[in-house]
């Protein structure tokens, strides 16, 4: 009896590890292209459904759909409107599970066809190509999920010839209304220990496929599974922003309004569902249950679908946003936070966008410097060197939670192109806190102007107005092309000639303002104090010239790790 137990629970476990390997390896197959389908959805319900249901088909995992909506909605990809269809379409397409198993689970042996397809699967794990490999974990995953599924039928004790074995179960089905309730909290318990309503769902079809509960307590454990799945939702998104726990908490409000209002119709549900199924002849229980999965789910988000905005409402309305209106203000992190990432692949495209985002935060600098040389005279020119301060700090921090973000991803398995993202990544981040270093040291060079008691002169505060445009458009370069990396952006093709051509004319510009100073130093009598301003003008032009150096590294690192 206890081999039988242990046999059963290590069935499960297969099953388990073969469904999350299989959802694996299509979604990093997949990569960018599950962010780009997101990414280009509009606010029209229909749309988000049939996309949440095409996702979750593909992927079969209505968790990992989940998952991926709580994410985009908690980098500010998607809105929580968008995000509501997302999610009613995701539990639409995470019943082709339930047919899949109910139409080949029973009636085939598809664990006689797993064994070759592993040959296929392990052919394709060891190809050097990423997408092979990740082709070859779905079909191992495949081959696992049915093995197990196999294993689970093969090792259920037989109530027929051991009636005592878990009679209990067979005697919670004669309490009427009662035995409904009670079965479909127990298929939300399942769910939640499980963590998958797809590995409920299975046992839910051996126990009717096994005579342990009839067709009605099958149909409440359904019930009770479209609870218990939402549980995911709301783990991944715990660590996340305001609206990721809107996002999950929706998920929930959307599946208990549905269970309940099954219940209230419960039994003239089944009958409908029954009445479906025979119309393509003698009924049979397997399909039945997964027909009452679809009808349930597919009739609870056409009901729903109309009322999204009063969703909307309902759940912020449950979950206001107390947070102080200082750190509502605080932006400097647009993309990431401390929710879940659905897929390494995915997370890094959200770095990328994160480090697109630094870059035009960091590019505040070259107006702010501007606007310090304008008032070295005056005394608003503390205000603009203590921003410049500011600057390097917010920089410095970026850079630490940006880099973190990008450990994490590399603590998981990820494709050869998403290590090269992220590699490119880090260097990029590293120059972008030097700009950082560099606006504080020009306002370290500005304020011993001023506390010298020099004055740069007109000459020389038109020299580091030239600097400063053309600063202002290579800045603008290096954005547009880190821009341009990002999955469906809008932005122009990526333009690395045009960087290295800014560049070209920052040094040049340099040299000239540097010929022109020191020839002003030959041809004058400077004092003291005239040449400390000139020695720190030279400074500061250098300085400005160096961060042209860190803009150009910027792309050069996007171009060589061929990034996307």
């Amino acid at each position: 009896m206890l081999t039988q137990i242990f046999t059963l629970l290590g069935a499960l476990a297969m099953f388990l590890y073969g469904m999350n390997m299989m959802s694996s390896g299509i979604q990093k197959a997949a990569g960018n292209k599950l962010r780009s389908l997101l990414g280009a959805m509009t606010s029209k319900p229909i749309k988000g459904l049939l996309t949440g249901m095409g996702i979750t088909a593909i992927i079969q995992s209505s968790s990992a759909t989940t998952v991926l909506v709580v994410s985009f909605v908690s980098a500010g990809l998607l809105t929580l409107k968008q995000s509501i269809g997302v999610i009613m379409g995701a539990n639409i397409g995470t019943t082709i599970t339930a047919w899949i198993i109910s139409l080949l689970g029973f009636k085939f042996d598809i664990a006689a066809l797993a064994i070759p397809f592993f040959l296929l699967g392990f052919i394709l794990l060891q190809l050097k190509k990423d997408r092979y490999h990740n082709i070859g974990e779905f079909v191992i995953g495949f081959c696992l999920l049915f093995l197990g599924l196999s294993l689970i039928k093969s090792s259920v004790p037989d109530l027929k010839s051991n009636p005592e074995i878990l009679s209990f179960i067979a005697n919670w089905t004669n309490w009427g209304f009662g035995s409904i309730l009670i079965f479909v909290l127990f298929g939300t318990i399942l769910t939640l220990v499980l963590q998958s309503s797809s590995a409920t769902m299975a046992i839910t079809l051996i126990m009717l496929n096994e005579g342990w509960i009839p067709f009605e307590m099958g149909a409440a454990m359904v019930l009770g599974e479209n609870i218990g799945t939402t549980i995911t939702a709301n783990i991944a998104a715990a660590m996340g922003n305001i609206n990721a726990k809107r996002t999950a908490l929706t998920h929930t409000v959307f599946n208990v309004f549905g269970v309940l209002w099954a219940l209230a119709l419960f039994h003239p549900f089944v009958a409908l569902d029954k009445a479906v199924v025979g119309i393509v002849g003698e009924f049979n229980p397997l399909v039945g249950l997964s027909m009452f999965h679809t009808l349930f789910n597919t009739i609870n988000s056409f009901i729903l679908i109309w009322f999204i905005p009063q969703l909307e409402k309902l759940v912020i309305r449950i979950l206001p946003d107390k947070r102080p209106a200082e750190e509502k203000k605080d932006k400097h992190l647009r993309y990431i936070s401390g929710g879940p990432v659905a897929t390494p692949e995915l997370g890094a495209t959200m770095a990328l966008m994160e480090t697109a985002n630094f870059a035009e935060i960091s590019s505040n600098e070259v107006q702010i410097i501007e606007d310090a040389v304008e008032n070295l005279g005056n005394s608003d020119f503390e205000q603009y060197r203590e921003r410049l301060v500011k600057y390097e700090q917010i920089s410095d921090n970026i850079e630490k939670e940006v880099n973190n973000f990008l450990g994490s991803l590399s603590e998981e398995e990820v494709s050869s192109k998403t290590v090269r993202i992220i590699k490119a990544l880090y260097r990029i981040n590293s120059e972008l806190e030097s700009l950082g270093d560099s606006g504080e040291c020009i306002s370290r060079i500005l304020q011993r102007l001023k506390s010298s008691g020099a004055s740069l002169g007109q000459e020389r505060k038109r020299g580091l107005a030239f600097m400063l445009t053309g600063l202002r458009s290579a800045y603008q370069t290096m954005i547009d092309n880190l821009k341009a990396k990002v999955p469906g952006s809008s932005e122009k093709q990526f333009n690395m000639a045009r960087a290295l051509d800014e560049e070209k004319a920052l040094n040049c510009l340099r040299d000239k303002l540097r010929d022109e100073e020191i020839a002003r130093i030959e041809r004058c009598r400077l004092t003291e104090e005239e040449y400390a301003a000139s020695t720190l003008y030279l400074d500061a032009v250098s300085e400005l010239e160096r961060m042209g150096d860190y803009l150009i590294n910027i792309s050069q690192a996007m171009e060589q790790a061929k990034v996307l």
